[in-house]
């Protein structure tokens, strides 16, 4: 009876407002003039042509266009990226090469309609205001990156190498510049200016880039890790001083004029670390921890973020200088610095970021560069830029007393430019110090020097690797088994490592290692360790409850089944137990048969296709990670599905083929555990007939008769599974389980899936 008055109540109240809605406006266009009528429908117009005029100036107004742009240069810069990381370039090559792509050389040479209609001209302001907030906020974040403590323990080494590998390029720059002055350099830029600009192009290293990549190497904890980041911190504030101090002397015209801006920039300066710093470390040391981050806290850091970017704007050092100065004297405490770099870095490196790299690819013009004349003088300014960062780091590296392969790694990693050289030449290119083609030529330079750093670490690799210390035997003793847990939660991995230690006899000559891999976007210079410590605190917690010793092996990665595959088989582990969750069933077979689909293919298996690698329908029982990881391991692995598993003192064991029997060993040191019951189903007779078998599950029997039951009889029903705390299976029983699609798969407990 409610019900029915509700919809009563409804229907009434609708359709009377409806129909008075409907009298208003009728009543009201009857007082339009008949100039209204024509401009709002047009002479002669058909109802068809009303809306596709309105449709095409919905299409084309500013607002729409910009979200087109937005969406464009998003999925373009991710595709480029990930092309670049499949390749082992940084990503943030693929996001310059994409920005390329969509400008005027690629794109606006092809199809220039649809570049004029999707980056008209009187559009580009719009881009580059919101490309210009993006890389405020991320110079912001890269100060903070920033550890000045870190630059004070090896202050003295560290200023010998990064400002040796910038006044070696700087004053190449400047030479090179007397030789590309007269016909290069824009009208009304003087000799001073242009070379000046030249020089502090080529000496800037990309700092977040070079972070990146120490990261993905495992140099983080090294000496040489530790150095080089030193090195690139300390370069990206001196060249950044510099290119304030360039920027002053261009826009002043003279060199006498611009000390009153360097003064006033000096005294910004000591303003912000003598008066700021300490308010900003007032409020930091109070609100360091996550709910003390309210909105009035948040804006008080952002109003002084754009204070400080509008200071230096004002002042004339551009507003870059002051974002990149307002993160480096934020609070020095890590927590809170990680948790403002979380607020920040998603929105300007994902969805600002990339309009600066599109931007600076719509003013790349490579078709400028149409003669062998203009093709030599890229040539050499990729020279200058390389031997002057590259020989400059290596030879000042070596000076230190640092040996010839670090000091060569220090200089293949010194010459990454990336995103900060893009950031200086869009400067220059704005304040009108560099020309189209200088700036084409210097865009490409960036890109070659960036993507020089990986092959040349490789080849230094190769041909200088590194040598490790040689050790008593008596220390080197190889242990009785040793694990390699690779986990992806840290509560998941807690679960694995209480499996693990069935696996191994309580004696002195064992070896756990916990693996966590972690993409490599994930990370940055201030949350690593913290990171780290809070992944691999539980797993020893449950190491130190178990009596276990473990050790960790935390490590960025940009392919997380290749850093797998390469750690398993480096020859000192026995197994290599992997967990692996519900949604890797998506798309496989066990999928399709427990009603989870996936229809979206993956890029890594289309380009597998492409390379005649895979079919591109995947049929395997696991996902595609798992499946190569299972393809390419050499030594034997255990995958462990985890269904909610509490505790394991009801085991399963099924014997369908003589794969099962050889689980016979591992089943059995469980059983050194009083409260363990072990359950093994045959209903084959496999057990009986195999005397190896029989032997081994005797044994078993006799030490402890009470807790081990045989069942010669099929009895996975759903209600026997549902009390049993786990599963173990081989891979090949597991496998042709699924394929038959055996009924009882969609009721197993947690499952310990062994492959020899």
């Amino acid at each position: 009876m409610k019900n029915l008055r509700n919809v009563l109540f409804y229907t009434v109240t609708i359709g009377a407002l409806s129909g008075l809605l409907y009298w208003f406006i009728s009543q009201g266009q009857l007082l339009e003039t008949d100039v209204v009528r024509h401009e709002k429908h047009g002479v002669n117009s058909t109802a068809l042509e009303q809306f596709t005029s309105t449709l095409y100036h919905d299409l084309s107004s500013p607002l729409a266009i910009l979200l087109l742009q937005i969406m464009t240069i998003i999925i373009t810069a991710r595709v480029f990226g990930w092309f670049c990381k499949k390749i082992g370039q940084p990503t943030v090559i693929g996001e310059i090469a994409a920005g390329i792509f969509l400008g005027p050389s690629v794109v606006g040479l092809l199809f220039p309609e649809f570049s004029g209609f999707l980056f008209p001209q009187k559009s580009l302001g719009n881009l580059q205001f919101l490309s210009q907030i993006g890389l405020i906020l991320f110079m912001f974040i890269i100060g903070m990156e920033l550890d000045l403590k870190v630059l004070k323990t090896k202050a003295q080494e560290a200023i010998v190498i990064s400002h040796a590998s910038i006044i070696l390029p700087f004053a190449l720059g400047v030479g090179l510049a007397l030789y590309m002055y007269q016909d290069f350099a824009p009208e009304g830029i003087n000799f001073l200016s242009f070379s000046l600009f030249i020089g502090i192009a080529l000496s800037i290293t990309a700092f977040p880039v070079l972070a990146r990549i120490v990261q993905e190497r495992g140099l983080s904890k090294t000496k040489l890790g530790m150095m080089v980041i030193t090195c690139a911190a300390t370069d990206d504030i001196t060249a950044w001083c510099i290119l304030a101090a360039v920027i002053a002397i261009v826009k002043a015209g003279s060199f006498v004029s611009s000390l009153y801006t360097m003064l006033m920039a000096i005294g910004y300066v000591l303003l912000m670390l003598n008066v700021v710093k300490p308010f900003l470390k007032r409020i930091g040391d109070h609100y360091s921890y996550k709910e003390g981050l309210t909105k009035p806290v948040v804006a008080i850091f952002f109003l002084m973020l754009m204070g400080s970017a509008y200071c230096t704007e004002v002042i004339g050092i551009h507003a870059l200088f002051g974002a990149f100065m307002a993160g480096v004297i934020m609070p020095e405490n890590h927590s809170f610095r990680n948790i403002f770099i979380e607020k920040v870095e998603d929105v300007s490196m994902v969805l600002l970021l990339p309009l600066f790299f599109v931007f600076t690819g719509l003013r790349t013009q490579i078709g400028l560069i149409n003669d062998p004349y203009l093709w030599q003088i890229t040539g050499w300014i990729i020279v200058a830029a390389v031997t002057g960062k590259f020989i400059g780091s290596a030879l000042a590296a070596r000076f230190v007393k640092q040996s010839w392969r670090d000091s060569l790694i220090i200089g293949s990693l010194m010459n990454t430019r990336g995103l900060m050289e893009l950031v200086v030449l869009n400067i220059g290119y704005d304040i009108g110090v560099l020309s189209p083609e200088i700036f084409a030529m210097m865009v490409i330079m960036a890109l070659v020097t960036t993507c020089m750093t990986g092959p040349g670490l490789d080849l230094i690799d190769r041909f200088l690797p590194e040598t490790k210390e040689s050790y008593p035997s008596t220390t080197t003793a190889k242990p009785e088994y040793s694990i390699l847990l690779a986990f992806a939660s840290p509560l998941s991995g807690r679960k694995m490592l209480r499996l693990s230690s069935h696996f191994i006899s309580l004696d002195s000559h064992k070896k756990m290692t916990a693996l966590h891999l972690s993409p490599s976007s994930y990370l940055n210079q201030v949350n690593t360790e913290e990171y780290e410590y809070d992944t691999f605190k539980p797993i020893k917690e449950e190491a130190t409850q178990l009596q276990l010793s473990i050790n960790t092996l935390f490590k960025p990665s940009q392919d997380i089944e290749h850093d797998i595959i390469e750690t398993a088989n480096d020859g000192r582990y026995d197994l290599l137990l992997m967990g692996i969750g519900h949604n890797v069933f998506e798309g496989t077979l066990l999928g399709k048969l427990l009603g989870i689909t996936n229809k979206i293919i993956s890029p890594v298996r289309l380009l597998d296709t492409l390379k005649g690698k895979e079919n591109l329908f995947h049929d395997d029982i696991f996902d595609e990670r798992t499946s190569h990881v299972l393809r390419y391991v050499k030594i034997p692995v255990a995958l462990f599905i985890e269904k909610n598993m509490i505790k394991t003192e009801h085991i399963l064991l099924p014997v369908f083929s003589e794969n099962d029997v050889l689980l016979l060993e591992m089943a059995g040191k469980w059983m050194a555990n009083p409260d363990v019951r072990l359950t093994i189903i045959d209903p084959m007779g496999i057990l009986t007939t195999l005397s190896s078998s029989n032997l081994i599950f005797t044994h078993i029997q006799e030490q402890a008769p009470e807790r081990v039951y045989l069942r010669t009889d099929n009895a996975l029903e759903k209600d026997f599974l549902r009390k049993q705390d786990l599963m173990l299976i081989s891979y090949q029983s597991w496998k042709a389980a699924v394929e038959s699609h055996s009924v009882w798969l969609s009721h197993v407990p947690s499952v310990l899936m062994i492959r020899a």
